[in-house]
């Protein structure tokens, strides 16, 4: 297995496949780089170089007992790609690993970056403010980190088979693969990690951040997203951005699309990629 030690002595684990033009997957809360296994193979069989990371406190990397903030998810993204050396890369970010995206491009500059793309992404801000009314209230955060202390197991159990890919939908067909595989996923990581990782999520104001980036990037998002909430999300950030493009998916496509509708979400980054366009935008 491929590790790259951060300065701060972390140790992040790396899938580094093929060979061309890059493409960086940042997964989301509280997944790891194994929730783009599709993607990766989609667009490693397209000809790209693709490459993802477990965050810190995810996946195979380092149980860590601080840095659970979008500051040094950004600086382990940025570690992760002087390490390789990635020049003109495609930057993707699904939910959390949006929001690491957009701080690793304002923080770190766009010089290794030719695009991006942000599906179900968190920016602008999640939280309920006087300024961002259309956010979530601080309460269900507080309820979210509540539920994992009491039996993260079984929290993550219901999230999957419920809200996160759209399961408790009238006529839904839920699939115990996928719900097994994101419960596998969230419980290889630690408590601790995850826990401090939903007020990163939460709390987290991108709108400066939006502000600085002027590289092309597409923003996908469904109305009929139950974990980051689509007025509050998607329109803002597309508005926010100097070169973005907003990307509506409705028809039940949930937070979790890349998964459960990975053949619609593949087809329309691989047109952003190479410039084509994406139907319906």
């Amino acid at each position: 297995m491929a590790f790259i030690t951060t300065p701060d002595g972390t140790d992040i684990f790396y899938k580094d496949w093929g060979t061309g033009q890059p493409i960086v997957f940042s997964h989301g809360w509280p997944l790891s780089s194994d929730d783009w296994d599709n993607q990766m193979l989609y667009f490693l069989s397209e000809g790209f170089r693709v490459i993802a990371h477990d965050r810190r406190g995810h996946g195979r990397s380092t149980q860590t007992s601080g840095g659970h903030d979008i500051d040094q998810y950004a600086d382990d993204l940025a570690a992760l790609t002087e390490h390789l050396d990635l020049r003109d890369a495609v930057h993707v970010g699904h939910s959390t690993g949006g929001g690491e995206v957009v701080r690793y491009l304002a923080r770190h500059g766009e010089g290794r970056a030719a695009k991006a793309a942000l599906i179900s992404a968190i920016p602008p801000l999640m939280v309920q403010t006087a300024e961002n009314p259309e956010g979530l209230p601080k309460s269900v955060f507080d309820d979210l980190q509540a539920q994992l202390a009491a039996n993260r197991s079984v929290f993550y159990r219901n999230l999957a088979a419920g809200p996160f890919y759209n399961f408790d939908r009238p006529g839904a067909e839920p699939s115990e693969a996928i719900i097994a595989n994101w419960w596998r996923q969230g419980m290889m990581g630690d408590a601790l990690s995850q826990y401090d990782g939903i007020v990163a999520f939460s709390q987290t104001d991108f709108t400066d951040d939006l502000r600085t980036i002027t590289i092309p990037t597409l923003v996908m998002h469904s109305v009929n997203d139950q974990i980051v909430p689509f007025v509050a999300s998607g329109p803002k950030s597309a508005q926010l951005l100097v070169n973005g493009t907003l990307k509506t998916y409705a028809d039940g496509f949930p937070h979790g699309m890349p998964t459960t509708h990975a053949d619609v979400i593949n087809a329309d980054l691989l047109n952003f990629i190479k410039d084509s366009g994406v139907p319906g935008m």
